[in-house]
């Protein structure tokens, strides 16, 4: 009963375990990211540059169609090119970085929607939009595999300058040359894994996965090194839970997953060993002692 409900559809199918392996891979890749970015009260940026890529992904769809290549390099540009204009206008002008990133994410958004409607039907639209981690190919899981694994390697180099950077960047630029290549370094890197994760979950949904599991962590551990950890296995078991609940009262599975994670991030606020309630429950226990 266990192995058929739990493991039976991962070994039958093949589709279920490209799924599976391509949550693995953003889990590694994209959750550690979303830890720093809920460090640097940074989430709903990630969430703007999120949708940032879809014009980007839009006209590589418009060139050649549902390219895995085409829409990589599209939504890269498109992405890199609103994080550096964002940063710009922030700083040439009286605009906050966080007004001149929504609206970028608006216009972003709105030309995406607009480009693939030109040419494309409604399911093009929701490919876009909402992907399709089921319909994962070889070449799409090697790509978030690789970004993955650049990810975790340039995390490791520059765990430390990254680290000091969201408690203290000020004091990191006084102190090292790295300031830049830590801030600019770690924008590209958040690009490149919510390029990887439009291609299993959408431009809507790619964000889900790399900030939920972050911010549940926080109810759980403290430290950074702790924070990746629980992230990312957490991502991992809630992209799996979605799997299943998708195959089994047919669920579409990026939804599925992405409130696998939110239900995992309300519980973790409820009962998470820093929760609010926890908090106050160790308080009484302490008076009452």
């Amino acid at each position: 009963m266990i192995y058929d409900q739990l493991i039976g559809p991962f070994v039958e199918f093949s589709f279920m375990r490209r799924a599976l392996i391509g949550c693995l891979a953003l889990a590694l890749g994209a959750t550690p990211i979303g830890v720093f970015l809920t460090l640097r009260r940074m989430s709903l940026t990630g969430d703007a540059m999120a949708h940032a890529i879809l014009p980007g992904a839009a006209v590589g769809y418009l060139v050649a169609g549902l390219s895995l290549g085409a829409m990589t390099l599209g939504g890269i540009v498109a992405g890199l090119t609103v994080a550096i204009l964002a940063g710009l206008v922030a700083r040439t002008t009286i605009a906050r970085e966080d007004a001149s990133l929504a609206a970028f994410y608006l216009i972003s958004l709105a030309a995406g929607v607009l480009i693939v409607s030109m040419r494309g039907s409604n399911v093009d639209l929701l490919h876009v939009l909402f992907g399709t981690v089921l319909a994962l190919n070889d070449d799409a899981i090697r790509l978030i595999a690789g970004i993955a694994t650049v990810t975790v390697v340039l995390l490791t180099v520059f765990y430390r300058p990254l680290v000091m950077e969201c408690v203290d960047p000020g004091f990191l630029r006084s102190v090292s040359r790295l300031s830049p290549v830590a801030h600019y370094g770690f924008l590209v890197l958040a690009v490149l894994n919510l390029v990887g994760g439009f291609h299993a979950l959408g431009t809507l949904m790619a964000v889900g996965i790399m900030i939920l599991p972050a911010a549940a962590a926080r109810f759980w551990v403290q430290n950074v090194g702790g924070l990746i950890i629980v992230g990312s296995v957490s991502a991992f078991l809630c992209s799996a839970t979605g799997l299943l609940l998708s195959y089994h009262i047919n669920l579409p599975s990026g939804p599925a997953i992405i409130l696998t994670a939110g239900l995992f991030y309300v519980v973790s606020l409820a009962i998470g060993v820093y929760s609010a309630p926890m908090a106050r429950l160790r308080s009484t226990r302490h008076l009452e002692a």
